[in-house]
C-alpha cells in the first residue's frame, strides 16, 4: 500500500475505553508507560503492544512493550515489565498480572468482569463499536469500470474491496464518499462508435440498445489483430487504427460521434446498474472522464503559471523530484520518470485527468484522505500522482493507494489476461448461484436422509437463498484473502459448508436462528433485559471473549484498509461457537438461568456474524 501523508499525519483509531478490549488495557497500562518512557511521543506506539495472547494458556492479552522500553532506559526487561506491573492502578477487571520470559506481561480478565461486560453487549446495538473520536471525511475511489462494456471479473476487486472500506468506515462514524471514476471517454467509445457505424443491426438496437452494444464491443474486439504474447492489438492493426480516429473525432468535438456518445451513454451505464444491484455496491458519485475533460486544458496552463510544469520536445510535463527531465530511454531506466500532463500530439494524460479529479475531489468534500482502490500494477502512476498533486498545493488530504493483487484463474494466470477473453461478472455470479442452490439442496437431501427436520423452503425462498449463498461466496472469497496478495478463483471452494467461507459463516447464523426457532423463544428480551451471564464452562468463556474483540477486529481493518481482518475475526468467533455448542447444551442446559445464559450467547453471536458479514456487503438468511 502506498501512502502520501500530508503533514506526516497519521489517521486517528476510533477508540472506546468502556469495553474489555485492548483499548480498555492501554488506558489501564497508560500513565504508567507514560512515567516509564523517556520519550512521551512514542507512548501511543509503546500501548499498542497490547494484543490478544497468542497462546490462551498465557491469558486473554499480552503486553509486549518491555523489550522496547528496556532498550530506550538502558535496563533489564524483565526488571522494567516488573516496575509497570507493580505501577498498576488496583482493579476489579483484570487478575494479578504475571511476568514471563524476557518481559511479556500476561493478562487474564476476571469471570465477573466479563460477565458483566457480555450482559451490557447484549443491550447495545452497536455491538460494541466505537465511533471516532475525531471523525475524518475520506473520498473512496473505488470500481472504476469502462462503461462501454460489460463488467467483468477484472473489476470485482476494486468493487467489492472498495464498498467494504466504505462500510467499515462509516460504522466507526466516518464520513465517507464513494466516487466511481468511470472510464466513459477513451478508445472503447471509439469501439462502439466505430461498430456501431459499420455492423449494428438496426431492429437490435431498437429493441435493445444494452444488450446490442455489448455484442458490438465483444464483436470489433474480436477482430482485432492479437500479438503472439498478450491479447492487445497492436498498433499496426487497421481495425485499432479506425477507432482510434473515430476516439480522436469525439474528442475534437465531431458533432455526429458527440451525438452518438450522448445516445449510447444511458445503455452503457443501464450495463452496470444490475450488477452493482446484484452485488449490493450503492457508490455515492459516478463522474467519468467527460466529466474532467473540459477542466484539463486549466489544468495544465495553472501548472505551467505555477512554474510546476514546463515544456519538453513539444509535451508538457513535471519533472521528476530532481527537476529532471529525462529524454533518453537510459534515462527513463535511472531516473523517476516525469508526469506527461499533454502530449505532443494535444492529447491529455491520465495523470492530467487525476490531477483535476483530485482537485475536484478536494474543493468539493475538502477530505482528509482519498483512497484509491486500485491493482497493484498501478503503484508508479499513483506514486507520481500524490507527489505532484502535493507539490501543486492539494497537500492536505493523505492520499492512499490501497492496491490488490490478482484474481487467478485454475491456470494461475489472471482473470483478464487469460486467452479466450474474460469472465463477464454477471456470468460468474450466475455460476455462483447455481452452484450454491445445487449445495443447498444436497445438503437438504443429506439431512433428510440423516433422519434430521428439514424445513420445505418455498421455490422463492430456494431462489434468495441460492443468490445470497452464490454472491456471498464470490464476495467472502475474495475479501478472507489479504488483498495484497493473488488468490486462485475456485467456485466449488468458495461455497463449500466447512472452513472459512461465506457459506460456513451464513449456516453459523442460520442456526443461531433456528435454535429460538425450535425452542419458540422470543429473542427480545436477551436485547432490552437480558439475563445474567453464567460463565460455568472454559468454552462459553471463550466465546464471550471472541464476541468482545469484535471492535477490535473492525478496528484493526479500518486502520490499515485490511478487510480480511474482519474474515479472520468470524472464522475465530466461528470456530469459538463450534466448541460451545459441543461442550455446552443450550436449549437441555441443567438450570434455567444457566439456559438463558447461553442463549443470550447465541443471540449475540447471530447478531455479530451478522453485524460483520454486513460490514463486508454479504447478506444472511435466516433458514438453511
Amino acid at each position: 500500500m502506498f501512502v502520501y501523508r500530508a503533514n506526516g499525519r497519521r489517521e486517528p483509531a476510533g477508540r472506546c475505553p468502556g469495553h474489555p478490549h485492548q483499548p480498555h488495557l492501554r488506558t489501564l497500562f497508560a500513565p504508567a508507560v507514560a512515567a516509564a518512557a523517556p520519550d512521551p511521543a512514542k507512548v501511543p506506539d509503546y500501548l499498542a503492544a497490547v494484543k490478544p495472547a497468542g497462546n490462551p494458556e498465557h491469558g486473554d492479552y499480552q503486553a509486549n512493550f518491555a523489550m522496547a522500553l528496556a532498550k530506550a532506559a538502558g535496563k533489564k526487561p524483565p526488571e522494567v515489565a516488573k516496575e509497570i506491573v507493580a505501577a498498576l492502578p488496583a482493579t476489579a477487571d483484570i487478575e494479578p498480572p504475571t511476568v514471563a520470559g524476557p518481559g511479556f506481561i500476561n493478562l487474564k480478565f476476571t469471570s465477573a468482569f466479563l460477565a458483566r461486560a457480555v450482559r451490557d453487549l447484549a443491550t447495545d446495538e452497536r455491538l460494541g463499536l466505537p465511533l471516532a473520536a475525531a471523525p475524518r471525511t475520506y473520498v473512496i475511489d473505488l470500481s472504476g469500470p469502462n462503461v462501454a462494456k460489460p463488467l467483468h471479473v477484472g473489476h470485482l476487486r476494486s468493487t467489492i474491496i472498495g464498498d467494504a472500506l466504505v462500510r467499515i468506515l462509516r460504522a466507526l462514524g466516518h464520513t465517507v464518499v464513494g466516487d466511481n471514476h468511470l472510464g466513459d471517454w477513451g478508445l472503447q467509445f471509439g469501439i462502439l462508435i466505430y461498430g456501431y457505424k459499420h455492423f449494428r443491426d438496426e431492429a437490435a438496437f431498437q429493441a435493445d440498445p444494452v444488450r446490442e452494444l455489448a455484442r458490438l464491443y465483444v464483436y470489433i474486439n474480436k477482430q482485432f489483430k492479437k500479438a503472439d504474447d498478450d491479447d492487445e492489438a497492436p498498433t499496426d492493426d487497421p481495425l485499432k487504427k479506425a477507432c482510434q480516429e473515430e476516439t480522436a473525432k469525439l474528442h475534437a468535438g465531431d458533432p455526429e460521434n458527440l451525438a452518438l456518445w450522448k445516445q449510447f451513454m444511458p445503455a452503457c451505464l443501464e450495463m452496470l446498474r444490475p450488477i452493482y444491484e446484484r452485488l449490493d455496491v450503492k457508490i455515492d458519485h459516478a463522474l467519468g472522464e467527460s466529466f474532467y475533460n473540459p477542466m484539463l486544458p486549466g489544468i495544465v496552463e495553472d501548472m505551467q503559471a505555477k512554474g510546476i510544469a514546463f515544456e519538453s520536445k513539444g509535451a508538457v510535463v513535471i519533472p521528476n523530484a530532481k527537476g529532471i527531465v529525462p529524454r533518453t530511454e537510459e534515462e527513463m531506466k535511472k531516473e523517476e520518470p516525469p508526469a506527461i500532463l499533454r502530449k505532443r500530439d494535444g492529447a491529455f494524460t491520465y495523470t492530467t485527468t487525476d490531477l483535476a479529479t483530485i482537485r475536484h475531489r478536494a474543493d468539493t468534500w475538502q477530505p482528509d484522505a482519498m483512497l484509491y482502490v486500485v491493482g497493484a500494477p498501478q503503484a508508479l502512476h499513483f506514486k507520481t500522482l500524490f507527489a505532484q498533486a502535493s507539490r501543486w498545493g492539494y497537500d492536505r488530504a493523505d492520499y492512499v493507494h490501497v492496491q490488490f493483487g490478482s484474481m487467478l484463474g485454475a491456470d494461475r494466470k489472471p482473470f483478464g489476461a487469460r486467452k479466450g477473453g474474460v469472465v463477464e461478472l454477471m456470468d460468474l455470479l450466475d455460476d455462483a448461484a447455481k452452484l450454491g442452490l445445487e449445495k443447498y439442496e444436497a445438503s437438504v437431501a443429506d439431512r433428510r436422509e440423516n433422519g434430521h427436520k428439514v424445513y420445505e423452503a418455498t421455490d422463492a425462498e430456494k431462489r434468495e437463498i441460492a443468490e445470497v449463498v452464490g454472491v456471498g461466496a464470490v464476495k467472502y472469497a475474495d475479501l478472507s484473502q489479504s488483498r495484497t496478495t493473488d488468490y486462485v478463483f475456485d467456485l466449488d471452494k468458495m461455497t463449500a459448508t466447512v472452513g472459512n467461507t461465506a457459506t460456513y459463516m451464513q449456516y453459523a447464523y442460520a442456526r443461531c436462528r433456528s435454535i429460538f426457532r425450535e425452542g419458540d423463544i422470543d429473542d427480545a428480551r436477551f436485547r432490552t433485559a437480558p439475563p445474567a451471564v453464567v460463565l460455568a464452562e472454559p468454552a462459553e468463556r471463550a466465546l464471550v471473549l471472541q464476541l468482545l474483540r469484535f471492535p477490535e477486529a473492525v478496528e484493526a481493518a479500518a486502520a490499515d484498509y485490511l478487510p480480511h481482518l474482519v474474515t479472520g475475526y468470524l472464522w475465530d468467533l466461528a470456530k469459538a461457537t463450534s466448541v460451545f455448542y459441543e461442550k455446552c447444551h443450550v436449549l437441555k442446559a441443567p438450570t434455567p438461568e444457566l439456559r438463558d445464559s447461553r442463549l443470550l450467547l447465541v443471540d449475540l453471536v447471530g447478531r455479530t456474524i451478522r453485524r460483520a458479514l454486513g460490514l463486508l456487503g454479504i447478506r444472511v438468511v435466516e433458514r438453511m
